[in-house]
């Protein structure tokens, strides 16, 4: 087990360091698409980039429309960040003192009940306002199944509390 810890505790680093990255990225483009600051244009101004902070680098490319920004743009890049950090709590749990308590199955509940909801949520409401691309359908499928193993864990996870509480053990 304490491999698992280790490797757990490694990943819960790894995604929220990925987590913080891409809240930092979207923070990044909403303050330079609404100031001006750190963006520039090309194409006639059909296309933008959101500059490294400080310098005038490109980072970040897009389309310089409105419905592309929101949904094509920082929606995915915003719900990525949600994702990292709710995988990383995920990990978290791996590597507490008990394995089995009421706090790491609502972990995996925020978890599951996220990947189950919100990309065909997320597919739904941007294919209203602009075109899907056939790989976001391959991402709400992954996520779907994602979602799937964690509502598994998680019901397992309600059985170890279960058992613990019925036997009075720690586990």
């Amino acid at each position: 087990m304490n491999s698992v810890k280790i490797v757990a505790r490694i990943l819960f680093y790894i995604t929220r360091v990925l987590s913080i990255a891409y809240f930092f990225m979207a923070a990044l483009s909403v303050f330079a698409l609404t100031t001006g600051l750190g963006l520039g244009f090309y194409g006639d101004r059909k296309y933008f980039h959101v500059f490294y902070p400080f310098t005038t680098t490109p980072f970040l490319n897009g389309d310089y429309n409105l419905p592309y920004i929101v949904f094509t743009f920082l929606l995915p890049i915003s719900l990525y960040g949600l994702f990292f950090l709710l995988v990383s709590n995920v990990f978290k749990v791996f590597f507490q003192p008990r394995l089995f308590t009421q706090h790491g199955i609502g972990r995996l509940k925020g978890f599951y009940l996220a990947n189950l909801i919100i990309p065909g949520a997320t597919i739904l409401l941007t294919s209203i306002f602009t075109e899907v691309d056939d790989a976001a359908v391959v991402f709400i499928a992954l996520h779907f199944i994602l979602g799937i193993f964690a509502f598994f864990l998680a019901a397992i996870f309600k059985q170890g509390v279960h058992l613990q509480n019925q036997q009075d053990l720690i586990i």
